[in-house]
């Protein structure tokens, strides 16, 4: 089993992957998130050695992989940390400091120097021991504030009356330079999911310190878009353009996570909008919309063949759906984009930067069409991505371009190979001397319904100057 996942992984392309806690835990409904075994897998799926083979085996396909770690909260059974002792050694005695209420679990008590070396202790474990390439901190901000989901009288002020947690703040910050000081090619990822600032920048410069951030509001803003009918969009068009606002702020992931197919919201297939076909069009537009945004990606489980049903931590995943045309475009798609994302390094070169990304148009909202580059060192390389979030093909749809020359689209969300509709751009695209979107040159090309269109610049016809 182990080794069709990793040759699973690694037909679809994907470059990492990252386990939900694998630690061991008394529940299996937590998904592994309260857990009491730190230094040990669950033995729900095998034993150590057999752990530290399957990490191997991921690392010989050169395929990273990533750990949930929870620092954040643990659970009150007998055998756990909780009154360790008999008394509150690793939590704090008052309930208001100590006590998750959302949870019903407890909170660390990072003002101890045992605590935090235990917990250091643990995270250096997993990269050590097991060869862990990266840790995905849960949860971070119900650490960074001392009133998380609270009401008022519920929780007790720091020392100068703020609600910052300052103990936990200088226990991140106590993470990530002991973890990037042991293990400078690892990575440490936050679940933050506020404004507090800094939260992936250096502790040197104030920050917390962490390599990456989820970019929630990005998986809010985007979700909540996909959900409208496409003839709602043009209403709506900040909703998608909004993430370029605050997207280079820090380094962020984007989540398409766990909790967006759990708890009653259904499969991303199941949100998108309209009948079969179109439900299908959207899921492969959020998907390729997703790789061409600025910062990294993460996806659920599932996701890859479009699974319908929510996520079920008590069953499998419905693969039968694979032998299914639409399922298996999706999973087909992916295999083009993490392909198309690896060979092309305006999609990767930049992240985190504003020289990886410029605005084409975001204001054509009567037709929610938006359109970016993504760009490189190299000029040439640069992408213009097109996307239609509209049902209807635009025939002859003008887009300035940079350069001078000759551009071909190198993907299509709509080609017939992922199940979509087949409404591609063949051939070469021929730039004219007509001005447009700023630009001295433009073409003219066809938008797929609902999809996505990739142009980049035919290099051996291209005419253009690098100051």
């Amino acid at each position: 089993m182990a080794i069709e996942l990793v040759d699973y992984v690694k037909q679809l392309g994907f470059t990492h992957v990252e386990f939900l806690p694998i630690m061991e835990h008394p529940f299996f409904g937590s998904w592994g998130y309260q857990l009491t075994g730190y230094f040990a897998p669950t033995s729900r799926f095998g034993t150590p050695e057999e752990f530290m083979e399957l990490v191997d085996a991921f690392h010989k396909e050169d395929i990273g992989v990533i750990l949930d770690w929870v620092p954040s909260h643990f659970p009150g059974d007998v055998h756990g940390l909780y009154k360790f002792d008999g008394t509150h050694l690793y939590e704090h005695a008052d309930p208001r400091k100590g006590f998750h209420p959302d949870w019903s679990s407890y909170i660390y008590n990072y003002g101890r120097p045992e605590v935090r070396s235990f917990l250091i202790s643990n995270a250096l474990f997993w990269l050590e021991r097991y060869h862990i390439d990266g840790l995905r901190v849960d949860a971070v901000a119900s650490m960074l504030y001392l009133d998380y989901s609270r009401k008022a009288g519920e929780w007790i002020p720091n020392e100068y009356g703020g609600n910052e947690n300052i103990e936990a703040i200088n226990f991140l910050k106590e993470f990530n330079e002991v973890v990037y000081g042991g293990f400078p090619d690892t990575i440490t990822i936050a679940e933050e999911s506020t404004a507090w600032p800094g939260v992936s920048k250096p502790t040197y410069l104030g920050g917390l310190g962490f390599g990456q951030k989820w970019m929630m509001g990005w998986m809010h803003d985007t979700l909540h878009y996909f959900q409208k009918d496409s003839v709602h969009r043009k209403y709506h068009q900040n909703d998608i353009t909004f993430s370029m606002m605050y997207v280079f702020t820090e380094n962020f992931m984007l989540p398409l996570s766990h909790d967006e197919v759990v708890h009653g919201k259904g499969s991303l297939l199941g949100r998108m909008p309209g009948d079969e076909w179109r439900k299908f069009a959207n899921l492969r537009l959020l998907f390729s919309y997703m790789y061409t945004h600025p910062g990294t990606k993460l996806v659920f489980m599932g996701g890859e063949f479009g699974q319908s049903a929510e996520w079920n931590h008590d069953g499998s995943l419905d693969w039968h759906l694979t032998q299914h045309d639409f399922h298996r475009g999706v999973q087909t798609l992916f295999k083009a984009l993490n392909a198309l994302y690896k060979s092309e390094p305006s999609l990767y070169q930049f992240p985190f930067d504003q020289r990886g990304f410029e605005w084409v148009d975001y204001a054509d909202r009567e037709n929610s069409v938006m359109i970016f580059m993504r760009k490189s060192e190299n000029p040439a390389a640069s992408l213009i991505v097109v996307c239609n979030f509209t049902p209807e093909a635009r025939a002859h749809y003008r887009i300035g371009v940079p350069f001078r020359g000759t551009w071909t689209e190198i993907f299509n969300s709509d080609n017939s190979a992922y199940a979509g509709s087949g409404v591609i751009n063949q051939g070469l695209l021929y730039t004219s001397p007509v001005k447009y979107h700023g630009k001295d040159y433009s073409v003219s090309l066809t938008l797929p319904p609902l999809g996505i269109s990739i142009l980049k610049l035919h290099e051996e016809m291209a005419e253009f100057e690098i100051e």
